[in-house]
């Protein structure tokens, strides 16, 4: 999690910062990016090593995949390389580890029950309208609230609870304890995205009498 300010429309002096951050070439192979882009390589293997059943790689590799989310924040600033490429890649990996992993999750034995599915969809329907509205928004950049923080931290605990949960061949009290994660996760995205709705509202109304 990293790397945001928050500009308004016409806030050019920020703007053209970050053209020349990004116009430099030795800003995007720094470690920091790599860790982002590891973390969405990351997404589909870790899916495919599900759908194979091999539960004990799956959970390690999403493990060390969830804790890059961490680290190459802490990196970008304590290098000294926060980047426009990093800001974009972001979120990006997080909601890319998100809907992959969660949604091979629902597709394995137990996956379709109601008390899985509902939190599941609510999760994968948030983030997927976020991102839209991100598009939509353009340059606009609002800010990230410690709740959008919780609120990634809670659902990669709960999907590697789950996880764990398979690889120690269903224990049940694992089980219930990430899917109490995972309604908990559920929870904190359903507040968290009306939140962002909220915020974005003055520059869609905006946008609507430009029109």
């Amino acid at each position: 999690m990293r790397r945001y300010r928050n500009s308004g429309m016409g806030s050019m002096p920020a703007l053209a910062h970050s053209a020349a951050i990004g116009d430099h070439p030795g800003m995007i192979w720094t470690l920091p990016n790599l860790l982002t882009i590891a973390r969405i390589a990351a997404a589909p293997v870790v899916a495919l090593m599900l759908a194979q059943n091999y539960f004990w790689p799956a959970f390690l590799l999403f493990t060390a995949a969830a804790l890059t989310d961490f680290l190459d924040g802490w990196l970008a600033r304590r290098l000294d390389q926060q980047s426009p490429l990093g800001q974009m890649l972001d979120p990006i990996a997080d909601k890319v580890m998100v809907i992959v992993i969660l949604s091979v999750l629902t597709a394995l034995p137990g996956g379709m029950s109601p008390v899985y599915l509902l939190p599941a969809l609510v999760i994968l329907m948030r983030e997927t309208l976020v991102s839209g509205l991100r598009e939509y928004l353009g340059a606009v950049k609002l800010a990230v609230t410690p709740l959008a923080k919780w609120k990634t931290t809670a659902q990669l605990i709960a999907i590697g609870a789950l996880l764990l949960s398979h690889a120690l061949l269903g224990a049940t009290w694992l089980l219930g304890a990430g899917l109490a994660l995972l309604w908990l996760a559920g929870l904190l995205t359903l507040i968290s995205g009306w939140d962002y709705f909220r915020k974005a509202m003055p520059y869609i109304q905006e946008n609507q009498e430009r029109m």
